[in-house]
């Protein structure tokens, strides 16, 4: 039997439920395996589909948690969830007979148990466990208030629209896209007004070369469209997403930044 202990646990609730279902249906197999009178033929038979189904649908919800924070392992993770049922898909252990029947299916739970628990300590403990491109972290701040807090709200909202786009469930994008993509065409004509208003107010030198920057953004928002999007709708959207989060960082870290630098030099 296989416990499912804290070392395994890798701190996001519903993946660690999860994982724990994963090792209680491996342990009822085994239970079975140990009582009398077991038809192994029809415990192999059912354990192998109840497993199937559930590593599948707990594949499902890991990756798409993983997609959304943009996790870089979502590949690799992918690869060995295809295996795994790849795997359990190849077996037939109903056509063996009686004598072989009972060290197959123990060496099967032996395999299964040693899988997920090498799988969970070697790869899903690393979920999550680095910078994610949509978070606000401190190289991005300026120590001005409120352009730091109109930053992190701009990467929220671009992190949205990338939550949308990678929603699987959800069927109808289109809407809650055009929404987001207005907030976003909306919110950042007031940042940029808002953050060349206090530049004027401290005399900053490069006030003009960040209207221009403000400006080639401003016109790129106003070129999205969504309209009439054929199959490659969801390729269109990704590279937008892409292009969006690297101009707002880029522009942070090579021109919001000496602004706050600029404030430092004067007290």
């Amino acid at each position: 039997m296989y416990q499912f202990t804290d070392d395994c646990r890798i701190g996001i609730p519903q993946i660690d439920d999860e994982h724990a279902q994963l090792f209680s249906l491996i342990n009822e197999g085994y239970a079975l395996l140990a009582a009398k009178d077991t038809d192994l033929h029809l415990t192999a038979k059912h354990l192998i589909a109840h497993l199937r189904e559930y590593a599948d649908t707990h594949f499902t919800h890991e990756e798409a948690y993983m997609r959304s924070i943009g996790d870089p392992e979502l590949s690799s993770q992918q690869q060995e969830h295809q295996d795994f049922i790849a795997y359990l898909d190849s077996l037939h252990l109903e056509k063996l007979d009686n004598v072989r029947i009972r060290p197959a299916l123990e060496s099967l739970l032996n395999y299964l148990s040693h899988w997920l628990f090498h799988h969970i300590i070697g790869s899903d403990t690393l979920i999550g466990k680095f910078e994610s491109p949509f978070s606000f972290t401190s190289k991005y701040l300026t120590d001005i208030p409120l352009i730091d807090d109109e930053h992190k709200r701009l990467f929220e909202i671009i992190k949205d629209a990338n939550d949308v786009i990678h929603a699987e469930l959800l069927h109808d994008k289109y809407d809650e896209i055009l929404h987001i993509i207005s907030d976003l065409k909306d919110y950042t004509a007031v940042h940029f007004a808002d953050e060349e208003t206090y530049m004027g107010k401290i005399g900053y030198p490069e006030l003009e070369s960040q209207k221009k920057a403000h400006t080639a953004f401003i016109d790129k928002l106003a070129e999205i469209n969504l309209d009439d999007l054929d199959a490659h709708q969801q390729h269109y959207l990704e590279d937008l997403i892409s292009f969006l989060l690297n101009w707002l960082s880029v522009h942070i870290l090579h021109m919001d930044k000496k602004i706050g630098e600029f404030v430092a030099n004067l007290k």
